[in-house]
């Protein structure tokens, strides 16, 4: 690792830090050339998750998108900010768990589903009424009575 600073090629690690739950570290460095410190990140480089459509075309995974899904579901819910962007990070983190390179984006709703229904009952509906497009009473009926079911 090259200084910054100096451009030199000798230096130390001064400190070291996991980061964004575990999936980094953060190095605080000093130069042994010129004495000046600097801070470097070490993560692990992954493929990009691609997500296979219902049409045949695949994109990259967009956590935002999930993020926003979750947010909608959650609207007018007295649920913090914090525990939906925590929800989301589980569940990103079982898809990445279950699938190396290429997801469906039906098993990404799937997954979502079941993180929303021990998460918040009221919101697992709103996601699965869009999710499953619920296109008269009865679809919703069935939901909920799966739900009260499993209960």
């Amino acid at each position: 690792m090259r200084c910054p600073y100096c451009q030199k090629a000798d230096n130390k690690v001064v400190d070291s830090r996991s980061v964004d739950d575990d999936r980094g570290i953060r190095r605080r460095r000093e130069c042994l050339g010129c004495g000046r410190r600097f801070t470097t990140f070490e993560t692990v480089e992954q493929m990009p998750l691609m997500v296979l459509k219902h049409n045949g075309t695949s994109q990259v995974f967009d956590r935002n998108k999930l993020l926003n899904g979750l947010i909608r579901s959650c609207d007018k819910r007295d649920i913090s900010l914090e525990d939906i962007m925590s929800l989301a990070h589980e569940v990103e983190n079982e898809i990445h768990r279950l699938y190396d390179q290429e997801v469906p984006s039906k098993a990404i709703g799937e997954v979502a589903l079941e993180h929303l229904k021990e998460f918040d009952e009221v919101a697992y509906i709103r996601f699965a009424s869009v999710y499953r497009r619920f296109t008269d009473i009865d679809s919703f009926r069935s939901e909920l009575d799966t739900l009260l079911d499993k209960k």
